[in-house]
Formats: structure tokens, C-alpha cells, sequence
């Protein structure tokens, strides 16, 4: 086995890919269409560079910040993702380890461990929810919420039906039973160490989206739970302003990409806004996060917490964010390559990185604590910036 740390989070996908199933692989790394977006999520942070400095540097480096009402030892948050086979305790492992380093974990409604068991793990859960059914499920999934603990609420609206790839979508089963074990049995076997911890968990992957269920009807399939979202009517802006009165506490809006929407989302009522695109598994075409974040910090800073989700490698990477407005980073890929790599030791040892090169960067750059990162310590290309939804009027 060697040693199960891994210094960096490419040794981490590295490791998730010798593990994971082709299949399970494959759907963690995918972006729709070409992977325009994929790609561009990674290459604007690469795009970017810094201004070191060699005297007066800090001892100490403060990460710590309040966000969501949460203090976060770092200002990085797990990002919700769908169902986790990558591990037998899949949305647990993960919400452990998060505890254990100090920050906050998010739940997607797709997810397929329930809430009750994950808040249980975290108190500092941000459940996931997507508008699904009109007002009357949205609001009785937000009553379980309640019940379960939920503080925090993350209204995701950064996905569409576009989820073709020109290299082949992965293909994976709705469930699990002896024909399906049978068709891709020669792909579990050739990777007998995912197998094996789900022998010794004492079940097979699960495959149902237990959060779905507001009524103690049966949960329903991720692929179900998929149906029922493509199958509602899409929000209007009303229904998002219903959405935050609904709530009463604290909401983000997930995938926001234009300062237009940015500001009606402020005007809505939404507490904080995360700068997404899915992850590249949206819109392709659509430029970096990174790209719109200052344009939009810049316009709706001052009155609601901007996150920044998509793309994120390195400790570096957060700093950068930082930089160039956001108040914390979300990370997605990252974390399940983790999990995948060493459960909950593994997501311990992405935040660990992260940590370390967080400090390391703001080492360099003389920076003392995460509040003081400006963009003016960065060196940013002239053309970098994608302002989105901005009319020659603003």
C-alpha cells in the first residue's frame, strides 16, 4: 500500500484513478460538450501569477474567516455533489472530515446519504436543493431541512440539459441488481480495491437520492431524482424571491455568471451567491468562475458573500480567488478524488494541502491574514476579465 499521504491534489486524482471503476472514474472528470469550460476552469488560474516579496514577511499567516455565519478555519467549503460511490461512506467520510478541519460541508439533494445522518457528522451542513416540483415539494423538502438542523440552504440553478461529450458520456446504471452487476462486473473486478471496501462495508454502492424524499414515499434513483428535476417548470425570479422568504435564513444561489443576475439576486434577497458553472457540466462555452468573480464582487461585495466554485487545485488557487474578491472558495473534484483515494483520511489530507498552500502563498506574498488579499499582489493579464451581463448603460 506505501504511504497513503499524498502531497498534492494531482497525486490524489492520480491515485482516484487507479482505484475508481472506469465508469465512476469517468463521470468525475467529465464537462459537457467539447470541455471548453472544463479546461478554461483550470487554465485561469494558471493564468495568473504573483508578486513575491523577501522582507517583512509574516511569522504568522491567519486563515480564518466568518462566512455564512460560520467560522471557517480556512476559507475553502466542501461543494455539494451528487450521489458519492467513490467510497462506501461517501457524504459521511467527507462531512467528518470536514469537521475535523474546521469548515463546512454541502449536501446535494442528489446526494445518497440523508441529512440526518450527515448533520449529525457536521453541524455546519449547507443543504443543497434544486427547484424541483414547484413551491409545494420545494417547501416541504425545506420543512425536513428545518427539522433535520439545516441553517443554510444552497439553491443550485448553474445546471441544464447540455451533458453530451464529444469523447463519450460515461455510462452508469440506475441501479443495482444482477444484471447490472453482471454487464459491468469485468470493470469492478479490475479494480478490486473499490470492490473490496464495499465487501467489507457489507453493501454494494447505493444508487437512491434519499433527500428526495419529502413525504416517506420511497427514494427515488439519482436518474430519477434527475427526471424529476427536467421534468419542472424552470423559476422565475419570483419564485426565487418565495424561495428566500420561504427559507427565512440564510441562502446562496449557486452559478451565478453575470453581474445582471447578480444584482437581482442581492435584490431578491439571497444572502451570498456562488460564481459556478457546474463545474464545466453546464453551459460549455461559458468562461472560468475566476473570470466573472471581480466583475461581480465588485458589484454586489459590499451587500452579500461571494463564494467562488470551479476549478480549484491548489492552495495557491484559493489565494487567488481571495484575491480577486471572493470570500471563500467551494471545491468539488478535489475532495472526492480524496475520498476515493483514502475515505476520510484522504478528504482530511486535500484540506491539509490546501492549508499548506494557502499559508505558503501568502508567505510569499507578505501577507499576513487572508482579509488582506487584493488583487493589486497578483499579476493579472489585461485580458483576463470576462464582465458578464454588464449593458453599456451600467
Amino acid at each position: 500500500m506505501g504511504n497513503p499521504w499524498f502531497e498534492s491534489i494531482a497525486v490524489a486524482q492520480r491515485r482516484a484513478k487507479k482505484i475508481l471503476p472506469r465508469h465512476v472514474y469517468d463521470a468525475l472528470i467529465a464537462g459537457s460538450e467539447a470541455g471548453l469550460t472544463l479546461d478554461d476552469n483550470q487554465a485561469a488560474f494558471r493564468e495568473i501569477g504573483f508578486q513575491p516579496v523577501i522582507a517583512n514577511r509574516p511569522s504568522e499567516r491567519h486563515l480564518s474567516r466568518n462566512v455564512l455565519g460560520i467560522d471557517l478555519s480556512m476559507p475553502v467549503i466542501i461543494s455539494p455533489t451528487g450521489v458519492q460511490a467513490v467510497h462506501p461512506q461517501g457524504e459521511l467520510a467527507v462531512a467528518r472530515a470536514a469537521a475535523a478541519r474546521g469548515t463546512a460541508v454541502g449536501l446535494s439533494s442528489f446526494g445518497s446519504k440523508p441529512m440526518e445522518e450527515v448533520i449529525a457528522a457536521n453541524e455546519h451542513l449547507l443543504f443543497q436543493m434544486y427547484w424541483i416540483g414547484g413551491r409545494d415539494w420545494v417547501a416541504a423538502q425545506m420543512d425536513r431541512a428545518r427539522a433535520a438542523g439545516v441553517k443554510t440552504v444552497i439553491l443550485t440553478l448553474d445546471w441544464s440539459y447540455s451533458h453530451s461529450r464529444d469523447w463519450g458520456s460515461p455510462e452508469l446504471p440506475d441501479g443495482i441488481d444482477i444484471r447490472t452487476m453482471i454487464k459491468y462486473a469485468p470493470a469492478v473486478l479490475a479494480r478490486p480495491r473499490w470492490l473490496g471496501r464495499y465487501l467489507r462495508s457489507g453493501h454494494l454502492p447505493t444508487l437512491t437520492a434519499p433527500n428526495m424524499s419529502v413525504d416517506g414515499s420511497p427514494a427515488p434513483t439519482f436518474f430519477g431524482a434527475y427526471g424529476q428535476w427536467m421534468g419542472s417548470p424552470q423559476p422565475t425570479w419570483e419564485d426565487l424571491e418565495w424561495f428566500v422568504q420561504e427559507w427565512g435564513g440564510t441562502c446562496v444561489v449557486k452559478g451565478v455568471m453575470r453581474v445582471d443576475d447578480a444584482r437581482r439576486a442581492r435584490d431578491a434577497g439571497f444572502s451570498a451567491l456562488s460564481v459556478s458553472n457546474h463545474g464545466g457540466n453546464n453551459l460549455d462555452g461559458t468562461p472560468s468562475p475566476l473570470r466573472a468573480l471581480p466583475a461581480i464582487a465588485e458589484a454586489v461585495g459590499a451587500d452579500m458573500e461571494v463564494l467562488l466554485d470551479g476549478g480549484i487545485r491548489r492552495g495557491s488557487d484559493v489565494v487567488k480567488a481571495l484575491a480577486l474578491g471572493a470570500k471563500a472558495v467551494m471545491i468539488g473534484r478535489a475532495y472526492l478524488w480524496g475520498l476515493a483515494a483514502n475515505g476520510q483520511a484522504g478528504v482530511e489530507n486535500v484540506l491539509d494541502v490546501l492549508r499548506m498552500g494557502i499559508d505558503s502563498a501568502m508567505l510569499g506574498m507578505g501577507v499576513g491574514h487572508v482579509d488582506e488579499l487584493r488583487r493589486d499582489q497578483l499579476v493579472v493579464p489585461d485580458t483576463f476579465d470576462r464582465p458578464l451581463g454588464i449593458s453599456a448603460s451600467s
